[in-house]
């Protein structure tokens, strides 16, 4: 009996179904990075956690199992990496908006929530948190 359908339930790509939106996320994601305004934190790095999200927009070609049609955590990741081989940068703010900045390049991508915490500089963590989104969406 577990194929037994509810009443009014529908396999999420039914045709007419409603479409439910589309999130990729990275969370807890930990790398070194040179960060930071202070003398004692120029030149070296500091454990740098990253939590991002990235509400999608509808598809418009079929993934057909593709990830080359995808937007992927992968590209959250690589996209944070890439910033970070640039070298120093002073503020958790200026990270996190470039963070979202590089998320909201992407087509599909709708609005970004990015959190970035420094785990060395206080007991527990520290940083930042925003939302940002593409205009019109």
């Amino acid at each position: 009996m577990a194929e037994q359908r509810l009443k009014g339930a529908e396999p999420r790509n039914a045709p007419g179904a409603a479409r439910a939106s589309d999130r990729i996320f990275v969370h807890d994601f930990v790398l070194d990075v040179e960060i930071g305004v202070y003398t004692n934190e120029k030149g070296v790095t500091q454990r740098v956690r990253f939590s991002v999200d990235v509400d999608l927009k509808p598809s418009t070609v079929a993934l057909e199992d593709d990830i080359g049609k995808a937007f992927d955590y992968d590209t959250i990741i690589k996209g944070i990496k890439s910033i970070i081989a640039r070298g120093h940068i002073n503020l958790v703010e200026t990270l996190a908006e470039e963070v979202a900045e590089q998320c909201l390049a992407h087509p599909r991508a709708a609005a970004v929530t990015v959190k970035i915490e420094k785990l060395d500089k206080e007991p527990g963590a520290v940083g930042v948190e925003i939302m940002r989104s593409k205009a019109g969406g």
